[in-house]
């Protein structure tokens, strides 16, 4: 018996051993196309994935692999991975909850009954009977593309309870997910700003780093210029009326300001005092600058401070002038299913954006639109969801945390950890000086992202907390 428990050993660190030398390999190959200029986050998320299945090609088992290779790149929750041991028992329900497990379906030992899934598809036969009752066809052209106004009443509705602020629901644009929101609205700023028949105009967006760089990748595709705040840790990383102010100055033709509410990478969130102050700095200037403010993590963290957020984004005299752009990818952990919108805070606005709508779109899909209203419907009669899910990412943040503090006591890798106030799905902390996301996947098989894909230094690490379980620690 010892003998095979011997052989089983030396086994197994010959495959630790094996991974290690991957790690390295895969890194080295990494490396050149991060240097590239490559969309970095998609660069390691690749990296892991095909790692992972070259080591499954080899033969080593699942076990080993999840311990050695660690994604902690992409910030969405599996539902389907949650464990029954790192995340406990009460979570693995989640998935049939909300009507993605199958029929039968095992997660973490649960066999899903799968009723929700199939009462999702019913609520889509009955909205479609409803909808062609009131002579609305989805299978035909949505003229404007901007979605089926029932759609956007239950949009509209899910805003009021969450966060106890009113949007008309034609004010409301239904897309594809956030990102394809803010590319509609890329869009039809360019359009409301160029004159007809004339060259494109030349105009800067104010972007911040560290800051996600889509957005920015999108309005720079079509010409957009790009104006940048660097923001300082002692900021916690937030644009401040004087660094906003420089800004202004540096672009006095400036059109917009693209304000993510809880920053990725960096997880801090704005206060509503810290939202009042660039808004007061834009009334003492009479500057006439739209603010978009990305929602995408808006209800991840403590539902009273997001909607003590949400009453200043949306005051008097600032909503004016600002646009809202939200999904359910983050909140609601539904990032395949690209459930997004727009709210405007001023008509004008609304109709001028439209051609942003008309002329990419063109029409929303049908089954996409009939199962994000019947989804909808299911979260307004099982609001415990949402807490269940926000209770989830505070476990794994917490866990996370704890794990990368003991991983710098044997081995350290961190100057800063956790730099966060928990306001998003990720870990923002700073390397050590020689370190980086390459030598940390090397040394602990953990990978993230680097600072450089966010405009700011690499010697800082986002990580996400939501993607797998975190082992107890």
């Amino acid at each position: 018996m010892s003998a095979v428990v011997e052989r089983t050993r030396r086994q197994t660190k010959a495959y630790r051993e094996r991974i290690a030398r991957m790690r390295r390999e895969a890194s080295a190959q990494a490396q050149p196309l991060l240097a590239s200029g490559a969309a970095p986050i998609r660069v390691m998320a690749r990296m892991v994935n095909d790692l992972i299945a070259a080591c499954r090609e080899r033969g080593i088992p699942e076990d080993i692999i999840s311990e050695e290779i660690v994604n902690r790149t992409i910030g969405d929750i599996d539902v389907r991975r949650i464990s029954p041991y790192d995340d406990g028992a009460e979570f693995v329900t989640l998935a049939d909850e909300m009507g993605l497990a199958l029929p039968g379906e095992v997660i973490g030992g649960y066999t899903a009954t799968g009723e929700r899934a199939r009462w999702i598809h019913e609520r889509m036969m009955e909205l479609e009977r409803e909808l062609l009752a009131r002579h609305v066809d989805l299978r035909i052209y949505d003229i404007a593309g901007t979605g089926a106004i029932a759609l956007r009443e239950r949009v509209a509705a899910h805003i009021e309870r969450a966060w106890d602020v009113t949007f008309a629901a034609t004010s409301i644009y239904a897309s594809l997910g956030s990102l394809d929101a803010l590319e509609k609205f890329w869009q039809g700023l360019m359009a409301s700003v160029r004159k007809p028949g004339g060259p494109h105009p030349q105009f800067p967006v104010i972007f911040p780093a560290p800051g996600f760089n889509v957005p920015e990748w999108q309005a720079n595709n079509i010409g957009i210029r790009s104006q940048r705040i660097v923001t300082r840790a002692e900021d916690r990383f937030q644009i401040t009326p004087q660094s906003l102010a420089e800004a202004l100055d540096a672009a006095p033709d400036a059109r917009a300001l693209y304000l993510t509410i809880s920053n990725n990478p960096t997880a801090f969130a704005y206060n509503p005092d810290e939202l009042r102050a660039l808004y007061e700095l834009l009334d003492e200037r009479g500057s006439d600058l739209l603010v978009v403010a990305d929602l995408a993590y808006i209800g991840t963290a403590d539902p009273a401070d997001d909607r003590a957020r949400m009453r200043e984004l949306t005051a008097p005299g600032h909503r004016e002038r600002t646009v809202y752009c939200g999904s359910f990818s983050k909140s609601h952990t539904l990032t395949g299913d690209r459930f997004g919108w727009v709210a405007f805070g001023a008509p004008e606005i609304a109709q001028r954006m439209i051609p942003g709508w008309t002329n990419t779109t063109a029409s929303l899909p049908a089954d996409w639109q009939l199962r994000y209203m019947a989804t909808l419907d299911l979260f307004m009669d099982h609001p415990e969801i949402a807490e269940r899910i926000r209770a989830l990412y505070r476990l794994r943040r917490e866990r996370l945390g704890r794990q990368l503090h003991a991983l710098n006591e044997r081995q350290p890798l961190f100057s800063t950890i956790n730099m966060d106030d928990g306001g998003t799905v990720y870990n923002w902390s700073q390397l050590t000086p020689g370190e980086d996301v390459f030598t940390l996947f090397a040394q602990t098989g953990i990978a993230g992202v680097p600072g450089g894909a966010f405009g700011y230094s690499n010697d800082y690490v986002r990580l996400s907390v939501g993607c797998i379980p975190v082992p107890g620690v």
